[in-house]
């Protein structure tokens, strides 16, 4: 019987150096801050959510 072929995935990490950036000697960061727990949104094609308090934040198209 032939071997499975692996499955690729579709996950890509973002790098650190990605999520900051330097401007005047400062960082600032490029994503959203979550309201409830201050970590970082992850930022979808429709939606922010945050991974650790379960926070959305939809974005509306307007048409």
């Amino acid at each position: 019987m032939p071997k499975k072929a692996k499955s690729k995935s579709k996950h890509k990490n973002v790098k650190m150096s990605e999520k900051y950036v330097v401007s005047d000697g400062k960082l600032t960061r490029k994503f959203k801050s979550c309201p409830k727990c201050k970590s970082m949104l992850a930022g979808h094609k429709d939606r922010a959510v945050c991974g650790s308090c379960g926070f959305k934040e939809v974005s509306v198209k307007k048409e």
